[in-house]
C-alpha cells in the first residue's frame, strides 16, 4: 500500500459500508452527510495548518518543477485484461551499450548493460522515481522504462471487476516483451510495485532467472500486510476487507461523490500524505504537494477495487525465485504504511539480499531520501 494518505479519506468513508440490505442507502448518505459536514467545519482551520506548516519550513525543494520528465519515447500497450498502460522509454547516452550478438563482442569484457524497469505503487504514478529518473539520465548510463500502473497516472482503468496481482504481474510481462524483449532487466519495484514484482516472479520464474540480472525492493512486502502496525491506511483495509465486495458496488454508484468530497478536503488530504506518507519531522512542502496530487488522482474506484489483493497478499513463497538473483531491500525506518519489520521479513526470506535501512524517512523513501537511494541504487547497478 504505498503513500495512500490522500486516499484515504475516500478507503475510509468506503470501508464502513455495510452490506445490511434496507440500511445502505441511509449508511451512505450520513456517511457523505458527515464528510461533507466535516469538511465544511474544518476547512478553515485545516487551511491555517496548512499555510503555517508551508511557512514555517525551510523547503529545499520549493523550486523543483515536479510534473511529466523527457523521455525518447512514449507510447500506450494494451495489457492482457484489456487495459490500456502509458509507457516512458528512455536510451543511455554514453555510447556503451553493446547487444550481446554485437560483432566482436564474444570473448571480450563488453557486455550489454541491464534495462532498469521502475513499477510503482498504490494511489502514485511513474512519477514516484522523480529523482532516481532525473539522476539516472543526468549520468546517462542505462536505458531505462517507466510505466503506469492500471488505473493509475495517464494509464487506463478496469472496466469490470477488481484488480489482482496476478493481473499487475500480467501488465508488467507486458511492458517487458513490449519493451525488452531480449537482454538483461533489472526490477525496481515501490510498494505495491515490489508486490507486482513477487507476482511475476510467482507466475514466470524461468524469466526472472534467465533474463533478470538484479532486483529492487523499497518500502514493501511480501505477504501478511493485515499484520502491519496500525495507521490509518491499514484501518482502512483492516475495515474494509469483510464488505469489499458491497464496496465495490456502492463506490460504482457514489464513487464521484466521494472524489469530489476528496478535492473540496485537499488541505486535509495534504495534511494526512504529510504524516503517513513521510517519516521525517519537517517534509519539503513541495515534495508532499508532489506525493498528494498523485494520489488525489487515483480514483475512489480505482482504490476500492485495489484494497482486497493489497489486503491478501502473500507471496513469500516467490521470493525463492529470488535466491541466486542480486536484491536490493530499501525501507525507511518510520513508515507507517509498511512498516520496516516487513522489509526485514523479506531480508530474512533472501540472506543474500543487500537491506538498507533509512533513517528518518516514511513511504515514500525514494522521494523522501532521494540522495541516499539513489546512491545505494547506483552502487548496487555498477556491482552488477
Amino acid at each position: 500500500m504505498s503513500s495512500a494518505s490522500s486516499s484515504t479519506s475516500s478507503s475510509l468513508v468506503t470501508s464502513i459500508f455495510t452490506p445490511q440490505v434496507g440500511k445502505r442507502a441511509g449508511i451512505i448518505g450520513a456517511v457523505v452527510g458527515l464528510a461533507a459536514a466535516g469538511i465544511a467545519a474544518g476547512v478553515a482551520a485545516e487551511r491555517t495548518i496548512v499555510r503555517r506548516t508551508k511557512r514555517g519550513t525551510i523547503d529545499p525543494y520549493a523550486h523543483e518543477k515536479f510534473g511529466e520528465q523527457p523521455y525518447d519515447e512514449s507510447f500506450m500497450i494494451t495489457a492482457p485484461d484489456g487495459t490500456d498502460l502509458h509507457v516512458e522509454v528512455l536510451d543511455p547516452v554514453d555510447g556503451l551499450e553493446v547487444e550481446p550478438d554485437f560483432p566482436g563482442a564474444a570473448g571480450t569484457d563488453l557486455q550489454a548493460e541491464p534495462t532498469i524497469v521502475f513499477v510503482h505503487g498504490f494511489c502514485l504514478d511513474m512519477g514516484t522515481f522523480y529523482f532516481q529518473r532525473k539522476e539516472m539520465v543526468r549520468r546517462g548510463d542505462y536505458r531505462m522504462v517507466f510505466y503506469d500502473q492500471p488505473g493509475h497516472g495517464r494509464s487506463g482503468k478496469l472496466e469490470s471487476g477488481e484488480y489482482h496481482l496476478e493481473a499487475l504481474a500480467e501488465s508488467l510481462h507486458a511492458v517487458i516483451s513490449a519493451t525488452v524483449p531480449t537482454g538483461p532487466i533489472v526490477l525496481v519495484g515501490h510498494s505495491m510495485g515490489g508486490m507486482t514484482i513477487m507476482a511475476l516472479a510467482e507466475r514466470y520464474p524461468e524469466l526472472l532467472r534467465a533474463r533478470v540480472s538484479g532486483v529492487v525492493l523499497m518500502a514493501t512486502s511480501g505477504g501478511k500486510v493485515e499484520e502491519a502496525r496500525l495507521s490509518i491506511p491499514s484501518l482502512a483495509a483492516r475495515a474494509g476487507a469483510p464488505f469489499l465486495p458491497v464496496v465495490t458496488r456502492t463506490t460504482r454508484l457514489t464513487g464521484s461523490v466521494i472524489d469530489r468530497a476528496r478535492l473540496a478536503s485537499s488541505d486535509l488530504a495534504w495534511l494526512l500524505t504529510r504524516q503517513f506518507g513521510f517519516g521525517g519531522s519537517a517534509p519539503s512542502p513541495a515534495l508532499v504537494t508532489f506525493v498528494e496530487s498523485m494520489n488525489s488522482h487515483t480514483t475512489a474506484d480505482t482504490v476500492t477495487r485495489y484494497l482486497r489483493t493489497i489486503y491478501t497478499h502473500d507471496r513469500f513463497p516467490a521470493l525463492d525465485t529470488l535466491q541466486d538473483i542480486p536484491t536490493l531491500v530499501i525501507a525507511g525506518d518510520k513508515d507507517q504504511i509498511l512498516p520496516v519489520t516487513h522489509s526485514r521479513e523479506i531480508a530474512r526470506h533472501l540472506p543474500n539480499a543487500e537491506f538498507i535501512e533509512i533513517p528518518d524517512s516514511g513511504h515514500v523513501v525514494m522521494l523522501e531520501h532521494a540522495d541516499e537511494v539513489n546512491a545505494a541504487l547506483i552502487s548496487f547497478l555498477e556491482k552488477l
